[in-house]
């Protein structure tokens, strides 16, 4: 018998805990090399641990929703019974079983080729869904968070056949009346990510002096010449040309010529960052995670184009790693996406400032003593007034306003 101690990988230098989300195996089943076993949630990404080789578990020792650490053996798996095969191998064996076995042997293969991924996983948990009971519309059939909350909405329009008191789950789809009968209530715990995430932001507001300044942004210029180059663009980059990489131009800028924004406090010091590592506020289906685009004065328009894409991409399906959330010297918070026509956005410990986007809208504005119609956006930062004074907040971002309305800028280095 060779048995083999599963244990929770290594994590990163500033994450001390993780928690077990939801084990896909039980005791006694078979594993495939490779095939994921369990996702474990640390306070920023979820890991997906997979088998080190084929065999049966033969021992669960932490259940879900147990806390852990790096290292720590969390079962155990036995690569020695012949049992351990991969599950297509089993199929001959099946066909001597009697025919009321063939929609069972049926319903296991069909789960797994539905595997979910880590945040359709911790849905279906919640749900009580199991992944087979979902059509999944991902790579080799994976089961994405938006099929399950499709298979939701279909649940929720049927007709309802018992009178049921219906939970209160975690999901993007509008509560019906349904759910609201009775007057229910239900205790969920915070995740770990939702937790440090509360955690972070308390911690900025009582150890950051923030305020925010505000400016206004024509964004004419920019629309203009995106409409112009747009179709260009994606045809020759393969990415659509959005204003992301624009903003993002404009705060690499900004921040060359006051590098105090640019820069953290460490104690009584001040560290100044001679690179520009830019965090992108990203929703996922977690809570907000702020990727980072790291040397972003040295990417192209395409390339962080390419990059912020794929961040949302990664951060729906429950991808982003580690190293892609480490680290950071400035921020960026599009709220516009959403509608949010001003804020004051909170700082990112150790950073020291943050850009709040808005949504663009046309307003009546005095140009040359004239009235006119322009599309406005709101810019809103907000610094840390320990060491960023307010000449410096309020030249920044009118550096950042006048990359936007003048892009040529951003070429001439201006």
């Amino acid at each position: 018998m060779a048995i083999l101690e599963i244990t929770v990988p290594q994590l990163s230098e500033s994450v001390a805990e993780a928690t077990l989300l939801q084990w896909h195996k039980k005791v006694g089943e078979t594993v495939a090399r490779d095939e994921n076993m369990i996702d474990i949630e640390t306070d920023k990404v979820v890991l997906e641990l997979p088998a080190p080789a084929a065999g049966v578990i033969t021992q669960i020792i932490r259940d879900d929703n147990s806390t852990v650490v790096a290292g720590e053996v969390i079962a155990l798996l036995d690569t020695d019974l012949s049992a351990a095969v991969a599950p297509a191998a089993s199929a001959p064996a099946a066909a001597t079983a009697a025919p009321t076995a063939a929609p069972a042997m049926a319903a296991s293969a069909n789960a797994a080729s539905n595997i979910a991924m880590p945040a359709a996983a911790k849905m279906l948990a919640e749900n009580q869904l199991a992944a087979s009971d979902v059509a999944g519309t991902g790579k080799d059939g994976r089961v994405t968070k938006g099929d399950v909350i499709n298979q939701l909405e279909k649940k929720q329009a049927a007709p309802v056949a018992t009178a049921a008191k219906p939970a209160l789950q975690q999901v993007t789809a509008p509560m019906s009346a349904t759910m609201l009968a009775n007057r229910p209530e239900e205790r969920v715990p915070m995740s770990r990510l939702r937790a440090r995430i509360a955690e972070r932001l308390l911690q900025s507001q009582s150890s950051n002096a923030i305020l925010t300044t505000f400016n206004e942004v024509n964004m004419q210029p920019v629309m203009d010449l995106r409409a112009k180059y747009k179709d260009k663009f994606e045809k020759e980059h393969g990415v659509k040309l959005g204003f992301m990489s624009f903003f993002v131009k404009a705060v690499v800028a900004a921040l060359k010529k006051y590098p105090i924004i640019n820069a953290s406090v460490d104690g009584n010091d001040i560290v100044y960052h001679g690179y520009f590592d830019i965090g992108i506020a990203v929703g996922s289906p977690r809570g907000l995670v702020v990727p980072i685009l790291r040397d972003a004065d040295q990417m192209t328009i395409a390339e962080i184009e390419k990059k912020i894409a794929e961040f949302g991409n990664k951060a729906k399906e429950g991808k982003l790693t580690l190293d892609d959330l480490n680290g950071g010297t400035f921020s960026i918070s599009n709220g516009g996406v959403f509608g949010s026509m001003l804020s004051t956005p909170i700082i990112n410990p150790p950073q020291s400032a943050i850009l709040g986007i808005h949504a663009t809208k046309e307003r009546a504005v005095v140009e040359n003593g004239q009235i006119v119609i322009r599309p406005m956006n709101y810019f809103a930062m907000s610094y840390d007034h320990r060491i960023i004074d307010g000449r410096e907040a309020v030249l920044g971002l009118v550096a950042m306003k006048e990359a936007m309305e003048d892009p040529a800028r951003l070429l001439l280095d201006l």
